[in-house]
C-alpha cells in the first residue's frame, strides 16, 4: 500500500455515497456506511490497513472517535495487534494526556489514556478522513507526548482541497501519510 492500489482505491470508492447538503447547505457529504455494509469492501479495507499495520512494523493501532475506531479495530485485529481509541475529551478514565485543536468552526480536545503505550512502541494512526488535518494533527501530538513512536498514518479518504496534508506536515516527523482514496 506504499503506493495506492488503484483496484482498491476503486473499490473503496464505489462504496462512498455523497449526500448533498448534509449536516448543512453547501457540504457534500461522503458516508462511508455503504462501504462498511458491504462485505467485500469493508474486508478490503481491514486487509489493506492490517498489511500496512504489519509492513510499518507497527505495535499497536491508534483509532479516532469515533468512524475511526470501526476502521481501526478490526485492522488492528487482523494485525495481531492491539488497539488504542484517541477520544473526545471526558470520554476515557483514569490520568490522560488532552491537546486541544481549532476547528472550522471552533474547537476541541482529544484525550488518549497515560498508559496506552510502552515507551517507544510504534503506532499507526486510522481514520476516516484527512479534512483539515486538525484532528489528526492533535492525536499525533497525543501519540508523541505518550511516548510512542509514529510509524505511520493511514486515512481512508483524504478531501484534498482542505489542504490538511500540508498542516500535518510538521507533527509527521517523517512517518507516511497515506490516504486510499482521495477527492
Amino acid at each position: 500500500m506504499t503506493t495506492v492500489d488503484t483496484a482498491l482505491a476503486e473499490l473503496l470508492n464505489s462504496r462512498i455515497r455523497d449526500v448533498p447538503d448534509y449536516p448543512k447547505p453547501g457540504v457534500l457529504f461522503k458516508d462511508i456506511a455503504p462501504l462498511l455494509a458491504d462485505a467485500e469492501a469493508f474486508g478490503a479495507l481491514t486487509r489493506a490497513l492490517a498489511d500496512r499495520a504489519k509492513e510499518l512494523g507497527a505495535t499497536k493501532v491508534v483509532g479516532l472517535e469515533a468512524r475511526g475506531f470501526v476502521l481501526a479495530a478490526p485492522a488492528a485485529f487482523a494485525a495481531g495487534l492491539g488497539f488504542v481509541p484517541i477520544r473526545k475529551q471526558g470520554k476515557l478514565p483514569g490520568e490522560v494526556f488532552r491537546r486541544s485543536y481549532e476547528l472550522e468552526y471552533g474547537s476541541a480536545t482529544l484525550e488518549v489514556q497515560c498508559d496506552a503505550f510502552a515507551p517507544g512502541e510504534r503506532v499507526l494512526v486510522v481514520d476516516d478522513v484527512l479534512a483539515t488535518g486538525g484532528t489528526i494533527g492533535a492525536s499525533l501530538d497525543l501519540v508523541k507526548e505518550a511516548g510512542a513512536e509514529l510509524a505511520g498514518v493511514v486515512v481512508l479518504m483524504e478531501l484534498g482541497f482542505l489542504d490538511g496534508r500540508e498542516r500535518l506536515a510538521g507533527h509527521l516527523d517523517g512517518a507516511p501519510l497515506e490516504t486510499l482514496v482521495t477527492v
